[in-house]
Order: structure tokens, then C-alpha cells, then sequence
């Protein structure tokens, strides 16, 4: 099995203590999630009508300020798990260190893989990989920068996973041209990753493909109509991307408190070089607090943010406690 945050069994099968006791901040996804509104019945007893997912789709182009064809998935991981099928293998490029499923669904697919440290090292490839910005490290690239690589390969995927907090740093306006695709996911900024809800944006033609290899009800009823109502509300999305703005200089303070040093991130999540992060995670996890180690580095640490006051005093208690030791 891949190495993932949100691994939370894993903690409480290695720490001890039961799931409710738990902060899992070992993923980047939001921990004041959207409202659940109260859903119709029909949501759940029949099958989903295309209309439902004709208004979600607008409701997303709306949100991004494209009209690009557009498909909504179970989750971005969906359409992760379908590019590498859109043509033959070849050579492909990940820009790394990144999320991993990408080389690990390419490799599946029987392409070459090499994963390179610049955007120049993309240059060449058959399919480019960029996450912007990027997980761990948060690194962005500006979208015309993106736009002259994409002259450079044969297709180019940039996800957009943890984009919502910088709309600037966006291609979605710009996609729809053939060979670039554009990744989204719902569940990160709107806290409900639960509910498996993304979306991929691209070339009618790509569109299309994708379309016909996730068949006829890709998404759930649910996640149509919450989604659908979540990203028109503009009010929740301008005030929690001022929160998360607000609280993530709060968090690097702590670790800084701490002994740690920050090294990047997004407004979701925030990344930490650490003595030894292995002793780290485990003294948090004393604490009933789950990060994310990573296995290329031995002091990369990995935090989201926590919620609730309960959760921000849990963990400023429990960063304190390593910088008394």
C-alpha cells in the first residue's frame, strides 16, 4: 500500500487510544468544513439526473471563471487514476518531490517515469506533471510560466488540488485548449473529502475520453447537490480563505517555538524541517496528534491546521511540551 496522509488507523492502531480522541492533521484538508445543508430524498434514492450534474459543472465553471469542458470525478484522484489511459504510454515527468499517486498511477500504466526538480527538467516529456501549488513544499508557478511549457511537452497536467486559496495562480481560466488538463479537488477547502468530489478540465476531445471511461454516474447524488451549493456560495469560500490566511503564520509560530523551522506550504497545510521527524510524529501522537512524515525525508514534517479552539489549544500544548524537553 502508498504511503498517504490520512492514515489515521494506522496512528490508533501504533498509539493506542480510539478515533474520536484523535486530531488528524496529517492531510491538508480543511477542518471547519462547508455546512451540510439539509438534502432532499431523492438525493439518495435515485439514480443522478443529468440536470444535477449539468448545474454542478456550472456552478464549478462559475466558482473558476472558465468555460472549459469539464468533468466531475470521485475525488481529483479520479481523474489521476484515468489520465495515463487517454494514450499510449511513453515518457513521462513528475516535478518532485510531489504527491505520489501521480508517477504511481503513470507507472501502473506502463509509462517510463522520471521525476525531475525544475520545470525546465519537464521540457521534452510525452505527459508533464506539475502540482500548483505544490504538496509538500507549496511551491507555485506563475500560469504563464505554465503556459510556455506547455508548447514544450506533449501534454500537461497541473493540479490545482489545494488551489482554491490562490485563485491568481490558476490556469482554469485559460483551459479548454487540447493537451492541457487542469485537476481540482472539492474535498480539500471545503473540508468534506469525504463526500470523493473533483473535477478535471481540458480539450473537449480529452473531456470526452475521460468521460467515457468513468461512465454514465461518476458522481454520487449528494455530492452533486452539496457541491453544487458550495461552490456558489462565495461568502464561506472570501471568508475562510481570510481564516486560513489569518492562522497559518499562527501555526509556523508554534513550530518555530518549537525548534522547528518552516519550509513551506499552502494556507491548508504547512511543512516543517525538524530534527528527526520520526521522534516528532511520535510526540505528538502522544498527544492523540497525527502528522504527515514523508519518505524521502528524514526531518520533513507535515501538519494541517486544526479547527476548533479545542483543537488549537491541543496542539499548542503539545508543541510546547517538545520545546520544554
Amino acid at each position: 500500500m502508498r504511503d498517504h496522509g490520512g492514515n489515521i488507523d494506522a496512528a490508533v492502531s501504533r498509539h493506542g487510544g480510539t478515533l474520536a480522541e484523535w486530531i488528524d492533521l496529517s492531510t491538508g484538508i480543511n477542518r471547519v468544513p462547508y455546512p451540510l445543508p439539509d438534502m432532499p430524498p431523492e438525493v439518495w434514492t435515485m439514480l443522478p439526473t443529468r440536470s444535477a450534474q449539468a448545474a454542478l459543472i456550472e456552478a464549478a465553471r462559475r466558482a473558476w471563471s472558465t468555460r472549459a469542458p469539464m468533468l466531475a470525478l470521485a475525488g481529483a484522484q479520479g481523474a489521476i487514476q484515468m489520465i495515463p489511459r487517454l494514450g499510449r504510454p511513453g515518457r513521462a515527468r513528475v516535478l518532485a518531490p510531489t504527491y505520489n499517486e501521480h508517477a504511481a498511477a503513470l507507472r501502473a500504466a506502463g509509462w517510463q517515469v522520471e521525476e525531475v526538480a525544475t520545470l525546465a527538467d519537464l521540457a521534452g516529456a510525452d505527459l508533464a506533471v506539475v502540482v500548483n501549488p505544490n504538496n509538500p513544499d507549496g511551491r507555485q508557478h506563475p500560469p504563464a510560466a505554465l503556459q510556455a511549457l506547455l508548447e514544450r511537452v506533449g501534454r500537461l497536467v497541473v493540479d490545482e488540488s489545494f488551489g482554491d486559496m490562490t485563485p491568481e495562480m490558476s490556469l482554469t481560466p485559460q483551459a479548454g485548449r487540447a493537451g492541457l488538463l487542469v485537476l481540482r479537488s472539492f474535498g480539500k477547502f471545503y473540508g468534506l473529502a469525504g463526500l470523493r468530489l473533483g473535477f478535471v478540465l481540458g480539450g473537449a476531445a480529452e473531456i470526452a475520453a475521460l468521460a467515457e471511461m468513468a461512465g454514465p454516474w461518476p458522481v454520487s447524488g449528494a455530492a452533486l447537490a452539496i457541491g453544487t451549493r458550495a461552490l456558489a456560495d462565495t461568502a464561506w469560500a472570501e471568508a475562510t480563505t481570510r481564516r486560513l490566511a489569518e492562522e497559518a503564520p499562527r501555526l509556523d509560530a508554534l513550530a518555530e517555538r518549537a525548534g522547528w523551522t518552516p519550509r513551506g506550504g499552502s494556507t491548508l497545510f504547512r511543512l516543517y524541517d525538524t530534527p528527526q521527524a520520526a521522534a516528532a510524529q511520535d510526540a505528538l501522537a502522544r498527544h492523540r496528534i497525527w502528522s504527515r512524515r514523508f519518505p524521502y525525508s528524514d526531518r520533513w514534517l507535515r501538519l494541517g491546521l486544526p479547527g476548533t479552539p479545542a483543537e488549537w489549544d491541543r496542539l499548542t500544548q503539545a508543541l510546547e511540551s517538545l520545546h520544554a524537553v
